[in-house]
């Protein structure tokens, strides 16, 4: 091989790491590290959980010979840090082991990081190689990024359609209604996958009522997110799933502060701001991504208003021929697989 696509072979590790602190380090990114001697890993680590050690740390004390690090090259999916957080610096400890070489994915789009990670490691003298696997970096972090970038959660929308572009059929409050179900138990187990991956879910008021969801992870397992549900007069009954003090829910609405287990109401301005307030909301709350589950209206609104990143749309093998019609949506379709009884497509914003 090359010597850049050994990098490149020794960075997929670092990625495949990377990965297995997904759903348990947010609002931190997810990071793998991986250090090699003489063409073997040696040592390799990955942030494993918000708070605790970070995946060059982990890496380093994977290794049982110390002494072996001056000669060892250190990869890592994401520019080591250099500050002080909730961890010390990694860029610190790197050069504490005088550790010669270090291979990065990506440069860490954090204020508090932002390149002075790799200066810190340059000025010790060590040899600082960035930009392998880049855009698969970025991609494994997009959240974290846009979070830092942009002030707001990366927003996931997730809406089911028929094959007649309808997401439900029209339901009246108390009403006997046929079942309305367009996917099935496949389908329905990957998005309780998906809502073990993102921290927090969004409905509005009417499918809170109609639905009455629980919004957790029961078919997958996993960290259940923060349940978040508009109900600007707070009219929603007290008995549903939402209220049962389960999991972290957010109730905005125009009325009240208050806050008891695991529940929290939240005065919000429903203004043509809205949208706006709610992404100043959830990022000094650290939220890094908002999975929105609701209906038509609510979904649509984020579109409009040019507040999404992704769209992962279920069409399922089922015909309405009347009801509420799905949300309209432009993007770049990047993704189409068959799950279950459907389809999924996938679009990010462009």
């Amino acid at each position: 091989m090359e010597p850049q696509s050994m990098d490149e072979f020794y960075m997929h590790r670092c990625l495949q790491l990377a990965r297995k602190g997904e759903g348990y380090v947010d609002p931190n990114p997810m990071v793998g590290s991986v250090i090699v001697l003489n063409n073997r890993i040696i040592g390799e680590g990955f942030h494993t959980k918000y708070g605790e050690a970070h995946a060059e740390v982990n890496a380093i004390n994977s290794v049982t010979d110390k002494s072996l690090l001056k000669s060892a090259t250190l990869y890592v999916s994401l520019e080591p840090c250099s500050h002080h957080g909730k961890t010390p610096p990694c860029a610190d400890l790197i050069i504490h082991y005088k550790i010669p070489k270090v291979v990065i994915g990506m440069q860490d789009p954090f204020l508090k990081v932002n390149g002075s990670g790799i200066k810190r490691l340059q000025l010790s003298g060590c040899d600082v190689k960035t930009g392998i696997l880049e855009k698969e970096c970025h991609q494994l972090n997009k959240a974290f990024i846009t979070f830092h970038t942009k002030k707001r959660p990366y927003i996931v929308l997730k809406w089911a359609q028929t094959l007649d572009g309808f997401i439900d059929k029209i339901r009246e409050p108390g009403a006997i209604n046929e079942s309305n179900w367009i996917t099935d138990e496949v389908c329905r187990s990957l998005v309780h996958k998906w809502r073990s991956e993102i921290p927090a879910i969004m409905v509005g008021k009417n499918t809170a009522y109609l639905d009455n969801p629980k919004l957790d992870t029961r078919f997958w397992g996993g960290r259940n997110p923060i349940r978040i549900v508009t109900d600007k007069e707070l009219v929603l009954p007290k008995n549903l799933l939402l209220f049962d003090h389960s999991q972290e829910t957010i109730v905005l609405n125009a009325i009240k502060n208050h806050k008891e287990e695991n529940l929290e109401y939240i005065k919000i301005d429903f203004g043509n701001e809205f949208l706006n307030n709610l992404m100043t909301l959830l990022y000094e709350r650290e939220i890094n991504s908002l999975l929105v589950e609701g209906g038509q209206q609510l979904l649509q609104s984020f579109i409009n208003q040019n507040y999404w990143d992704e769209a992962r749309i279920f069409t399922g093998n089922k015909n309405f021929t009347q009801g509420v019609a799905a949300p309209r949506i432009n993007g770049h379709k990047v993704g189409l697989e068959f799950i279950g009884n459907s389809q999924i497509s996938i679009f990010r914003n462009q």
